[in-house]
């Protein structure tokens, strides 16, 4: 079973190279990872066309999702993802997702859980997936797309690619029309990647803001009067989900100050609280 990882990148050089070395490392795994670069004008162009653990594609696109959706065109893995420059695989992350896949073969879709971290790799939460569904994804989107893995036929059998109209939301239109098509999903109780929320991710921005108030205007109105009620069940999937409290634990990554090789960093008090990100109901993973 071989792995396609596409990143979509644009002037995110050095959160680029911490994410190719989380690919880079993976063991037990066939892969590729296929760079999407959209002629980044920052140090990205003195060193990606030389990287040798990726395959680059460095050409102009019109978003992050035209980015992915080129990339997904060229993979030719069994088994696709795609994870932004701010994001990263743990160790170890695709054996055991190619593991499930091959322990479960008709399920095409499958949502692992993930890390949260500041910018240095400091623990901030765990976000576990739960499955998304037609009505209650409108009011908590409940995946992070770092944590999602797809079967090649998803997109080179069923043709569901990323809306390029979307800038910053495309990820809730995607998984929405995943479920809409009665794709087999599965959710996996593995922490495989890491999302660092550095203050400046793409969601945080206005046209981020902006798309957010179109999918609003969009939302059906008997999905708004009962929003106190996905509200608690979503509350109540994840209390189910997760059980007790989580006990301590540690994880390695790459940071800005250890480029070149993974840090331990330990999660003293694991929580699902995303302090700061409590606003964003709908929250998608942009990098």
């Amino acid at each position: 079973m071989k792995f396609s990882i596409i990143t979509p990148s644009f002037r995110n050089s050095a959160w680029l190279k911490l994410c190719i070395a989380s690919i880079a490392d993976q063991s037990g795994v066939t892969l590729e990872h296929i760079v999407q670069d959209s002629c980044s004008d920052d140090d990205t162009k003195n060193w990606l066309p030389q990287e040798t653990r990726v395959k680059a594609f460095i050409e102009k696109d019109s978003g992050m999702y035209d980015a992915v959706n080129r990339g997904f065109r060229r993979a030719q893995g069994d088994i696709l993802a795609y994870l932004n420059c701010d994001e990263q695989y743990l160790p170890g992350a695709l054996k055991r997702v190619g593991d499930f896949f091959d322990a479960h073969p008709n399920v095409e879709v499958a949502f692992t859980d993930s890390l949260i971290t500041d910018a240095n790799g400091n623990y901030i939460c765990h976000r576990p997936s739960l499955m998304p569904t037609r009505a209650a994804m409108w009011t908590r989107f409940p995946v992070l797309t770092c944590g999602i893995f797809i079967r090649r036929s998803v997109i080179h059998e069923r043709g569901i690619q990323f809306d390029t109209k979307w800038r910053d939301l495309g990820d809730f239109w995607w998984v929405r029309e995943l479920v809409l098509r009665g794709l087999r999903m599965k959710v996996v109780p593995e922490i495989t990647s890491v999302f660092a929320d550095t203050g400046d991710n793409m969601n945080l921005k206005e046209n981020a803001r902006r798309e957010r108030g179109e999918k609003s205007r969009v939302t059906p109105r008997w999905i708004k009067l009962l929003q106190p009620y996905w509200m608690a069940q979503y509350r109540l999937r994840l209390a189910l989900r997760t059980g007790t409290r989580r006990p301590p634990f540690d994880y390695s990554i790459y940071t800005m100050a250890s480029p070149a090789r993974r840090v331990v960093f330990r999660a003293a008090h694991p929580t699902t609280f995303w302090k700061g990100r409590l606003n964003l109901q709908s929250f998608t993973s942009s990098a």
